[in-house]
């Protein structure tokens, strides 16, 4: 195994190159990507840590407001929203089909939690993240 190691755009990059496969492991500040310059599509993370602390300023408390039942939601409905893109996509992936009906499943029981405790709270989330509910 042949490791290189270079420095593009403030982010570590290192170039494995081990039985004619040539792997770039892209460090950056917020997420990793292992991309294959062979391969056209690269892959990156759909939820890294920005978008986290963007969702939960916007929605909780503040940007440290990781347990408030708003914030929660929100961060289901982000997650099922993209779950449910790869489903058109992947129609015969049941592993993330069953993961995303638990996510709805948690997210309902959140959703009925909030009401029980403040009405006003939950209107404002649904009506917000613009659930039918």
């Amino acid at each position: 195994m042949t490791f290189r190691r270079c420095t593009v755009r403030n982010a570590q990059c290192t170039m494995d190159v081990s039985l004619g496969v040539i792997d770039l492991i892209w460090k950056s500040e917020s997420s990793t990507y292992i991309i294959n310059p062979f391969n056209p599509v690269y892959k990156t993370m759909y939820l890294d840590s920005a978008k986290k602390v963007e969702i939960f300023s916007k929605y909780g408390q503040g940007a440290t407001d990781t347990g408030s039942p708003e914030a929660q939601i929100a961060l289901f409905s982000f997650r099922i929203s993209h779950l449910t893109d790869h489903l058109r996509a992947n129609h015969k992936d049941y592993a993330t089909s069953r993961a995303m009906k638990m996510l709805v499943g948690k997210r309902r029981r959140m959703l009925d939690y909030l009401m029980k405790k403040d009405i006003n709270r939950y209107r404002n989330i649904v009506k917000e993240l613009g659930l039918r509910r």
